[in-house]
């Protein structure tokens, strides 16, 4: 009985593998597709930043408007939202990370927080900084 071994282009003893010209074809390959890929990562990451920005200045501007509707007068600092149980937590700032770097806005004449911004000074991609959206 005769074996049909089958063989690779290089013979029967050799090993079978890639050749070191294709593996750096590879590697080109998926550092060009890495290339591409990363500046598109980095702009969603931004966006999403963004978009959470916006809606925690929304939500905290609503709180500071229901907490004067409830109680007749704006709470003396952000933390008032919370103490009041109008917020669990203050939110972070997504650009600075931290929940502390808020700007409070207070009103002239009857004293309290009325308004709030970010506390980043970089520039959103709409070209207005941040702490003054």
């Amino acid at each position: 009985m005769e074996r049909n071994i089958r063989t690779g282009k290089h013979g029967a003893g050799h090993a079978q593998g890639f050749t070191l010209i294709e593996l750096m074809i590879v590697v080109s390959i998926i550092g060009i597709l890495a290339t591409i890929a990363v500046p598109s990562y980095q702009s969603s990451v931004i966006k999403a930043r963004e978009t959470v920005l916006r809606q925690d200045l929304f939500t905290m501007r609503e709180l500071l408007d229901q907490h004067r509707a409830d109680q007749g007068k704006y709470p003396p600092s952000l933390d008032g939202l919370v103490a009041a149980g109008y917020l669990r937590t203050l939110p972070k700032d997504p650009f600075t990370n931290s929940s502390d770097s808020w700007q409070e806005i207070t009103e002239p004449t009857e004293g309290g927080v009325f308004d709030v911004y970010s506390g980043s000074d970089l520039v959103g991609t709409n070209g207005t900084a941040y702490n003054q959206w």
